[in-house]
């Protein structure tokens, strides 16, 4: 397991389960949180829709008036990638368990350290003390969809078992630039374990499933039918 982050400082993921419990508060309590953000969630673009759309719509637009929208990119794709390598980041994530305010002390702690942009962390925090972390992949990829929009570009993204060399990377970039019929692409790659083998690719809304995970899957729905 990388303890590398891309956005720059280290990250160990032994850490996390401290971090809820003993981080330091950080001045983000759940009141202020909440003015950084309320205001902006309900105006967005014409392309952000439902919850995820509205909390990727109002950061978009926070990032573009502070300047920040390219470190924000960065820091959310990265983020996206740590979520699916890292098993006990993506239990923080999606735990119905733990309390809001631990956490987002965790996750705003955890972003600290890697070094990501001060808004990216205060936003997290924010989906956090608003008990929607859970829905912190589904705000990204809106948030990732919504910047490709803007530029002309058609957002796709590649998520693999494991990392991709270069020249595979260059192939799959290729297929991806045909399967969506313009090389006007907003390209995003990372691993996801859990898929075994195979890819998943996604364009636009469109979805390309071939991971080993999935058949292993439909396999055993088919073997129940059977049985």
């Amino acid at each position: 397991m990388s303890d590398c982050l891309p956005f720059g400082h280290g990250y160990d993921s032994t850490h996390i389960v401290i971090a809820s419990r003993s981080a330091p508060s950080v001045g983000l309590s759940r009141a202020a949180t909440n003015m950084g953000f309320q205001s902006e969630v309900k105006s967005v673009s014409s392309g952000a829709t439902g919850l995820a759309g509205r909390y990727a719509g109002a950061l978009y637009a926070l990032a573009v008036e502070s300047k920040k929208i390219d470190a924000i990119h960065a820091d959310l794709t990265a983020l996206a990638g740590l979520v699916a390598e890292h098993q006990d980041l993506k239990k923080l994530v999606d735990s119905p368990i733990l309390p809001r305010h631990e956490q987002q002390s965790a996750v705003t702690a955890i972003l600290e350290k890697a070094g990501a942009d001060a808004l990216t962390a205060k936003f997290v925090g924010t989906l956090a003390a608003n008990g929607r972390l859970s829905a912190l992949l589904r705000v990204i990829r809106a948030f990732l969809d919504e910047h490709a929009r803007r530029r002309g570009q058609i957002s796709a993204e590649v998520i693999s078992a494991v990392p991709l060399d270069d020249s595979r990377k260059a192939s799959v970039e290729k297929t991806v630039a045909r399967l969506a019929g313009s090389d006007k692409l907003s390209l995003s790659m990372r691993v996801d374990p859990s898929l075994i083998g195979g890819l998943v690719v996604r364009i636009g809304s469109r979805m390309i499933d071939t991971s080993i995970k999935t058949k292993l899957s439909r396999l055993e729905t088919a073997m129940k039918g059977v049985a």
